[in-house]
């Protein structure tokens, strides 16, 4: 097993790769911008290199920065978490240059899937349904209208390397379609430094429907599906699984689908295949080539660990899981405790926190990395912390949530705490009669 791996993060999930860690045996280095120094990632790290300034560009973002730490402390891996390096190939391209284990995909999948459209290519190849749109990157604003007016109006417009909903734009009518077009683009560039964008179908009333992987050279499993579809502007706020939506012959075949396609492009380590569904049928989405934020509901319900399973695949290869192994139980659902003010349009409110009481209890979870003196800055994700629980079933999971919430006390900031408790007990969440565009078009606060 490896002797030392360096998190190139902060926050929540730099701690929870720092516990998989130590539950390995494994020594390790945190690193931090010079506003982090005092963080809890830091605090639990065998060590720690200030590796810059807050800004991120300077510090988490900053390659030669991190390569520097890491041949400092003589780690010989490196986990990325999610966001800022996670689905960069090429500082997944500069480890393996340099003999350095990346504990994620390889570069060169990192590229291909990172591409929407190249992936939505592959995944057409390898037998998943994709949605009606362009077959590439379109610049030319007649050629686009064109395809607008062939598979039918509203359009969605995408930022081909794009993600968190940049460079995205919905276009319901003719109309507005040069305006948002343009804008798209513009945002794509500012954002990825590509302004490449494609369109496809929109969809009016979908869930968003994800399947967790884990993969070696071995064998390719799947630890089922997540359904994040209550979301605010395609920025998830609470998920659960499994998806009340989805029927046993449906999952039967979205597993298999999805299995088979991870599986031939030769995919190692853990991974994420997302999809939309609406009436009944599911489209390929995207792949995401790193652990996600909702991880912990899929953990509550396999018993896997699934960090610690990404660790052991980058070291050897190989997933020591058959599918036989993965049984889940019960239903787990997490809610993203954002440092937001949800009744000013989410405005960010950083701040030092007083005092702090999380929830325990029985089948109740909090990732976190946040204390009584614990500074929220403003130059990072508003998330703080996720607060996750497991029933053995929906209803009994979200009361569990409910009590929870109510548990939580976080003073000097203001948090998504009330949002969460409205949502919970709002008839269309306790119906799962939702998409993921009912936070955008219905005012619950």
């Amino acid at each position: 097993m490896f002797k030392k791996i360096l998190i190139a993060n902060r926050g929540e999930i730099a701690v929870r790769v720092i516990r998989a860690c130590k539950e390995w045996g494994i020594a390790t280095v945190a690193v931090h911008s010079d506003v982090d120094r005092d963080s809890m990632h830091v605090r639990l790290a065998d060590e720690s290199v200030c590796i810059g300034s807050h800004q991120p560009s300077n510090s988490y973002l900053n390659v030669p920065a991190l390569m520097s730490a890491v041949e400092l402390t003589k780690a010989e891996a490196v986990h990325p978490g999610y966001g800022f390096l996670s689905e960069n190939a090429n500082f997944a391209r500069v480890l393996e240059e340099n003999n350095i284990k990346f504990i994620g995909a390889s570069s060169k999948l990192i590229e291909m899937m990172g591409d929407k459209i190249q992936a939505k290519k592959i995944a057409k190849e390898h037998g998943l349904p994709v949605i009606e749109g362009s077959e590439g990157g379109i610049t030319d604003i007649k050629a686009a209208k064109e395809l607008c007016k062939k598979i039918g109006f509203p359009v969605l417009i995408k930022a081909s390397a794009g993600g968190g909903g940049k460079g995205m734009k919905i276009v319901r009518k003719e109309e507005e379609f040069e305006t948002l077009f343009s804008t798209a683009k513009s945002e794509a560039q500012k954002y990825f430094g590509n302004d490449e964008i494609y369109i496809e179908k929109f969809f009016q009333n979908p869930r968003h429907i994800e399947v967790q992987v884990l993969s070696g050279k071995n064998r390719t499993v799947h630890l089922h599906e997540r359904d994040c579809s209550v979301q605010r502007r395609h920025q998830k706020l609470i998920e659960e699984t499994p998806s009340p939506v989805l029927t046993d012959q449906i999952r039967k075949d979205l597993f298999e689908r999805t299995v088979n396609m991870v599986s031939k492009i030769g995919y190692e380590g853990a991974g994420t295949v997302e999809f939309i569904y609406e009436n009944g049928k599911f489209y390929f989405l995207e792949m995401n080539t790193r652990i996600q934020v909702e991880h912990p509901v899929t953990e509550m319900v396999t018993g896997i660990d699934i960090i610690k399973e990404q660790i052991w695949i980058a070291y050897n290869g190989e997933t020591a899981l058959k599918q036989s192994d993965i049984n889940p139980r019960g239903h787990a659902i997490e809610c993203r405790i954002n440092a937001e003010d949800a009744s000013k349009n989410f405005q960010p409110s950083p701040g030092t926190i007083g005092m702090c009481h999380q929830p325990s209890g029985f089948r109740t979870r909090v990732d976190g990395a946040i204390f009584q003196g614990y500074k929220v800055t403003p130059y990072y994700d508003s998330l703080v912390c996720k607060v996750i629980t497991h029933g053995r079933n929906r209803t009994e999971a979200i009361q569990r949530m409910n009590r929870s919430l109510d548990e939580f006390v976080i003073e000097g900031i203001t948090t998504t705490i009330p949002l969460h408790k409205i949502l919970l007990n709002h008839k269309k969440f306790l119906d799962s009669d939702f998409n993921v565009g009912w936070l955008d078009n219905e005012k619950v606060i």
